[in-house]
């Protein structure tokens, strides 16, 4: 029997060859689709889902309620961990992390590597495999070393790593280390990510920092034994932390702070380690608003499919009703019709199925390229994945094929026969399916407008500097950037098409090291909570990046007191300690510490991204100072031929270090790398949404059309002419397009506005979009319908006649 209804299914699907390939077409091309997005959501909410006490592990934050908003903060002070270990026996193990750069030396080969400081405990914390070694003391003494995988063969190859010494940093600040264990490489899903880990006693500035509880510099994880509940435990922070943070509290009542629905005004809290990718305030990672937006633009993509197939069955269903009548009156039951039918819409399922997965393997390096993705053939070969991916292939089987087949099956065979089909409402179900497709497809499409304008917003949004004409230049860790300015400098100062050059600790955008650094400092300055980035400059700082004054002076190497407690800060700063004319005036960061003087003011730029209001910043120079990034402006007819004459300049200057520049403006470009995405996103998921939607149109036109051929013949005897047949055929498939253009328009408004919430620098939706987008998709389907209705009108009214 099985094999008589697949014979069946073969042949029919063979005699409709035309329908056959628009399902096999929509279907592939969705299923490919749909897995992209689906494994690319999955992927990301898989973030650090591979710990196994992934429910005990937390980070600390800061939690205030100031009075204009409440802020979280992810740094800590040294001397947090060390106490909260003492006070809490809750606490199963607590690790610090600092982020860190070295220079590694072996066997005098240099290899620049992301050296992390930590604490015993990270690897009692986390599930990443200890390869070799024991995790109970491989970093039990401050000379010890646990190394990746990676880092194990790019430095040893085949060498056993256990037990051999490495060279950490250069020249005055080199140290020894041991080799006490190989950790496997991090997954790409992971938060934490690392080549190596030392202790964090080894940090610079830890000694100073170790017992100030105002100095905040890292992140904390803490690890709660079985059965500690996190809401209980955070109840039992809050003396602890009024103990040692009580001059937070006094600032923040001093401010008029109130307390928030939990009843605090300053809080240590704890966030799971599986929410921290998606938390904007302690990680960079995708916001979870993108993940979702992935999953339902699959979804979309994977209705759309279905409603086509649906429509093309349902519609199909009026030809084949003579059949099913007359095998129902040779004694065909239900169930076998059903089975039959729902075979044959199996087959095609199927084959849009394997065609869709041939798509996805050969499409996926171009996904991951377009998309910046990490999905690989081994990742979706795996169980879960494979789960997913048969699931999607059951959903469209199930409910795109079994519906229409279940809708044949009840089919009365006396009806059918005399040429009455007893399906009610086959119409509304028909028009219901085209409105629902033109509506999701019309919402990607404006929210695909809207989303590439607020990116162009965001690019062309000041930024507090000129962008353009500057070069951003990497230092590296491999040589010293102060000297390597000054050699840079001398090498370049009789050059014409060298406007100025100066140096920071931190890169403006994202460059070719992929790499970016930030040092918040907090301190309370007139009973005032203060947080400023503390941004180590050179001098022409402020020259180079065309920065205005405001009042003061800029660091001027004439003034030798410059680099000794002289800072510039911006107005927001100015604003955050109480001074409206704050040049001249003095501040401390903590009691011990020395005086600050401001020596100038400039207005706020953003140093990391105008996706953010701009923050405070106080820039300072210090013979010391890291300068991690040179910058170096030049003429606008020199912009072709400059970053030639740079990396010449720096081989000669700096030959150990490999040259790395790029302009700022593109750097900058880099920061809206997750809207460009979404934009990405969006762009591909409407076309392929509106492709899909004109396709299953153009089908159901055939089909209506063809089943109106005698009604086509009469009004042409009597006179219609080929204009108003278009009219006609055409008329009800174009109010289907404006119920759906209606119903998406305050769809796509009200989504859109909440995604521009989340950016203090935003667009106002322009309601011509929604215009523009109905036009376009009423053109769309007129196009399509008009194709199938000039062609009807344009057959022989006597064919017509004769051909029911």
């Amino acid at each position: 029997m099985i094999k008589n209804y697949l014979k069946i299914a073969l042949r029919n699907l063979w005699k409709n060859k035309g329908y056959a390939m628009i399902n096999i077409v929509g279907l592939s091309v969705a299923f490919c689709i749909s897995v992209f997005l689906f494994l690319t959501a999955y992927f990301v909410l898989s973030f650090d889902k591979f710990h196994a006490d992934k429910d005990r592990i937390f980070k600390t934050y800061f939690f205030a309620n100031e009075p204009q908003k409440a802020r979280k903060a992810g740094s800590m002070p040294h001397p947090l961990t060390p106490a909260l270990k003492a006070e809490f026996p809750e606490i199963e193990g607590a690790a610090r992390i600092l982020n860190g750069q070295y220079v590694v030396v072996y066997k005098g080969k240099y290899f620049d590597k992301d050296i992390k400081y930590t604490d015993a405990d990270f690897l009692k914390i986390f599930s990443f495999p200890l390869l070799k070694g024991n995790a109970g003391s491989a970093l039990s003494d401050l000379s010890n070393i646990v190394i990746s995988r990676n880092m194990a063969e790019s430095i040893f190859g085949k060498e056993d790593p256990l037990g051999k010494a490495l060279q950490l940093g250069m020249d005055a600040n080199k140290k020894q280390y041991i080799v006490t264990g190989v950790l496997a490489d991090f997954p790409e899903n992971s938060t934490i990510k690392y080549d190596a880990f030392i202790r964090v006693e080894n940090a610079g500035g830890y000694q100073r920092e170790k017992d100030q509880w105002d100095a905040h510099s890292h992140a904390v994880f803490v690890k709660l034994k079985p059965g500690i509940d996190k809401d209980a435990f955070e109840q039992k922070l809050r003396p602890f932390t009024k103990k040692y943070f009580a001059e937070s509290f006094a600032s923040l009542k001093k401010q008029g702070a109130k307390p928030d629905q939990k009843g605090d005004i300053f809080a240590l809290r704890l966030m799971k380690l599986t929410d921290i990718h998606f938390d904007s305030d302690m990680s960079g990672g995708a916001p979870i608003g993108l993940v979702y937006a992935l999953m339902a633009i699959g979804t979309f993509i994977l209705l759309i499919a279905s409603f086509n197939f649906i429509n093309l069955n349902v519609a199909r269903s009026f030809i084949r009703a003579r059949e099913v009548g007359v095998r129902k009156s040779l004694g065909a039951l239900k169930q076998q019709l059903f089975f039959q039918i729902w075979g044959e819409a199996g087959v095609i399922c199927l084959a849009g199925f394997l065609v869709g997965m041939t798509l996805t393997i050969l499409l996926l390096p171009t996904f991951n390229s377009t998309f910046q993705s990490k999905l690989n053939l081994d990742y979706i070969m795996q169980p879960g994945t494979i789960l997913l991916v048969f699931s999607l292939f059951l959903f469209v089987a199930l409910i795109a094929g079994g519906y229409p087949a279940w809708q044949m099956s009840r089919f009365n065979a006396v009806e059918v026969l005399k040429g009455k089909v007893s399906m009610k409402k086959p119409g509304l179900l028909r028009n219901s399916l085209i409105v629902a497709q033109f509506t999701l497809s019309s919402l990607l499409i404006c929210c695909t407008i809207i989303a590439v304008q607020q990116v162009d917003h965001l690019k062309t949004q000041p930024l507090g500097f000129q962008k353009e004409e500057v070069i951003s230049i990497p230092v590296g860790n491999k040589v010293d950037g102060q000297q390597a300015l000054r050699r840079l400098r001398n090498q370049l100062k009789d050059d014409p098409s060298i406007l100025s050059m100066t140096g920071s600790g931190v890169n403006l955008g994202i460059g070719a090291d992929r790499s970016s650094s930030r040092s918040v400092l907090g301190f309370t300055f007139n009973d005032r909570e203060v947080s400023t980035d503390w941004l180590h400059i050179d001098y022409d700082y402020l020259k180079t990046l065309n920065i205005k004054l405001l009042a003061g002076r800029e660091f001027d190497p004439t003034y030798s007191t410059d680099s000794i407690g002289r800072v510039i800060i911006t107005e927001s700063m100015a604003k955050m300690i109480g001074e409206k004319d704050p040049v001249g005036k003095f501040f401390r960061t903590d009691t011990a510490g020395m005086k600050h003087q401001i020596i100038g003011l400039v207005p706020d730029f953003n140093l990391y991204s105008s996706k953010n209001e701009k923050k405070p910043i106080t820039m300072y120079i210090s013979p010391s100072g890291p300068i991690s990034y040179i910058f170096v402006r030049v003429t606008p007819q020199s912009l072709g031929t400059s970053m030639e004459k740079l990396k010449k300049a720096w081989r000669e200057v700096t030959p150990e270090s490999e040259f790395t520049g790029s302009f700022v403006d593109e750097n900058t470009n880099s920061w809206y790398r997750e809207e460009e995405r979404l934009s990405k996103v969006f762009s591909l998921a409407s076309g392929v949404a509106i492709m899909l939607s004109c396709l299953g149109l153009f089908a159901v036109a055939l089909i209506v059309i063809e089943q109106r051929t005698k009604e086509i013949g009469v009004r042409k005897v009597l006179g219609a002419s080929i204009s108003s047949l278009v009219l006609v055929l055409s008329k009800d498939f174009v109010k289907l397009v404006i119920v759906a253009i209606v119903i998406a328009s305050p769809l796509a408004w009200f989504a859109m506005q909440a995604w521009l919430d989340n950016y203090p620098y935003r667009i106002e939706i322009n309601p011509m979009i929604f215009v523009f987008v109905g036009l376009a998709a009423i053109v769309l389907a007129v196009g399509t319908v008009s194709f199938q209705s000039i062609k009807a009108a344009l057959m022989n009214p006597v064919k017509s006649l004769k051909s029911e």
